[in-house]
């Protein structure tokens, strides 16, 4: 059976719940809500298991922290014999305005602690959905800005991008990483 790894980054524990970092983990729990599917704590994340079409989807939030991240990646990949072409990262983005998001299939961290962990440990060949969480912060604060939670109107800007996120993971694992940029990127834009 094919089998594919979904990272959704952010940092574990309640006072990081709906936080700017956490964008990924949000993204991944819409998915597994849409599945019907629960998370269980197991060794360096939070982790679900699903199947599309005969393809085994496990769903990972790492509990290593953000700055860490790449070791739950590395295990998780290896522990189920993985490829890292069927590895897809979803992460927050301050470079894109809140609401967009990007697919990309390779590329640099772009500044992301947790993509630089990753790629530390397992090189930049794998596929990343950035969510763009916006930059509205003064200089210096960008720390301040991640860990922050989002307002309510903000998650209402958000969700429609988060509702697209789940099917882009559809998408990649039914379809593949070329395919499914062409067919979502270009939603992924805020005009």
């Amino acid at each position: 059976m094919d089998k594919y790894l979904i990272c959704g980054l952010g940092n574990p524990g309640q006072e990081y719940e709906g936080t700017r970092h956490n964008t990924g983990f949000m993204v991944l729990d819409a998915f597994a809500k849409a599945s019907n599917i629960v998370f269980e704590d197991k060794r360096y994340g939070f982790v679900a298991e699903t199947s599309l079409k005969g393809r085994k989807v496990i769903l990972l939030k790492p509990t290593t922290f953000m700055n860490l991240s790449g070791n739950a990646v590395r295990y998780w990949l290896n522990n189920e014999h993985i490829d890292e072409s069927r590895l897809l990262v979803v992460s927050d983005d301050v470079a894109l305005p809140l609401g967009a998001f990007r697919l990309k299939g390779s590329g640099s961290n772009g500044g992301h602690n947790g993509l630089g962990h990753i790629q530390q440990l397992i090189g930049q060949n794998y596929a990343r959905l950035r969510m763009g969480i916006g930059n509205d912060y003064p200089r210096g604060r960008q720390v301040e800005w991640v860990l922050g939670k989002y307002s309510e109107a903000d998650l209402e800007l958000l969700q429609p991008g988060i509702n697209i996120a789940v099917d882009i993971i559809k998408s990649f694992v039914l379809a593949g990483i070329d395919i499914t940029m062409n067919q979502y990127n270009k939603l992924g834009k805020i005009s």
